[in-house]
């Protein structure tokens, strides 16, 4: 065997091992990367359901003749802010996220007060139409619940494969950078206080 074979041999190891380690890297990563966007398609998938039947919770509580008319105008707009607010799967960045979270909770209060007034509206609360709304809609909060949680799940092993040396070194090369978790409004840490004071 001639002498300068064995450096092109070498070379030529190591060029198909950089390359091996690269596609590798690479194509976890894209898989990784894909399955969390997914996932996050069903997060905005469940927030629309939610969207969806909101619109026929408040048509059908408009048919209560004396409702609060702030209440549902209350609803209304914050149902129309929080389908404004959408973020692309390949922008997740910390300000589109808490935007996104700041509607949705805007949402959620609103909602929340709607249902507590509804409690002094016996004839509501006894319209079939309502009860089936309001079923769907708590187990559509359970889905939005979920669908986040899976979501968390799918970009933790995306930022693991990205933050690990020597995949790190790659990271940054081949532009893939963090995706945010899914986190829990501001204060939601604390119990609200719900009174029922119905004077």
């Amino acid at each position: 065997m001639k002498k300068w074979l064995i450096p092109v041999i070498v070379i030529a190891v190591i060029v198909f091992g950089l390359y091996s380690w690269a596609k590798g890297f690479n194509n976890t990563a894209v898989n990784f990367k894909e399955t969390a966007t997914r996932s996050w398609g069903d997060v905005e998938s469940s927030y629309q359901r939610r969207n969806d039947l909101i619109g026929n919770l408040v048509k059908t509580v408009q048919g209560a003749a004396d409702f609060e008319k702030s209440t549902l105008e209350a609803v209304i707009k914050a149902r129309s802010e929080a389908t404004k607010t959408t973020i692309d799967a390949n922008n997740l960045t910390p300000e589109n996220m808490a935007q996104f979270q700041e509607a949705q909770s805007g949402l959620t209060g609103a909602l929340s007060r709607l249902l507590l007034v509804v409690e002094r509206y016996p004839e509501l609360k006894a319209n079939q139409n309502f009860l089936e709304l309001q079923a769907q809609l708590e187990g559509t909060e359970n889905r939005i619940n979920v669908a986040r949680d899976r979501f968390n799940e799918a970009v933790e092993p995306y930022n693991k494969h990205i933050k690990i040396f020597p995949n790190s070194l790659l990271a940054g090369l081949f532009n893939f950078d963090q995706m945010n978790y899914y986190k829990a409004d501001a204060g939601s840490e604390k119990a609200p206080d719900v009174e029922f004071d119905f004077k």
